[in-house]
């Protein structure tokens, strides 16, 4: 029940674009590639919640960062984009290297989390990162929520909320 509302609320979330004519397509490539996230988003946590189960957290999380670090620089150089790495703004790096340390944040407590508990569970909590998500890019971007949006949020949180509850 909790993951059918928290469905219906990502649905909600979904907002059309206004296009700059009939004509005009919507470009929904993104979605594509958010699917695409979610089922390896949804491997990982199979996959990690087996391999930690003889490994301690910190070590597997070392392990599964390597392997990304790896794949990063592979798909860069693979694209020959690796000249540009000298080229990046000091300004853009510091932000970068924040998110990095955020990165290793967050999956250093999602092992944790993964170890100790369901799966099915925690990745449903930590997908509440969505409500802080959409409250920076309030602050940040000045993104804003439609009545739609914020109803989907809403329901997100409720589904999120009842299925902490009701393991």
């Amino acid at each position: 029940m909790g993951t059918a509302v928290i469905t219906l609320g990502t649905f909600l979330m979904i907002e059309k674009k206004q296009s700059a004519g009939p004509e005009q397509q919507q470009d929904r490539t993104w979605l594509a590639y958010a699917l695409g996230a979610a089922v390896f988003a949804a491997l990982t946590s199979i996959l990690a919640k087996v391999g930690i189960e003889g490994v301690e957290s910190n070590l597997a999380t070392a392990i599964r960062t390597c392997v990304v670090l790896v794949m990063a620089w592979a798909i860069v150089a693979a694209k020959g984009k690796m000249g540009q790495a000298v080229h990046v703004d000091r300004y853009e790096l510091v932000f970068l290297t924040a998110s990095g340390i955020a990165t290793g944040a967050s999956w250093l407590l999602y092992y944790y989390a993964i170890a100790a508990g369901q799966v099915s569970v925690v990745v449903q909590v930590d997908k509440l990162s969505i409500v802080v998500s959409v409250l920076f890019a309030r602050l940040t971007f000045n993104e804003k929520v439609s009545r739609r949006s914020a109803i989907g949020l809403a329901l997100i949180v409720l589904g999120t909320a009842a299925l902490a509850v009701w393991k």
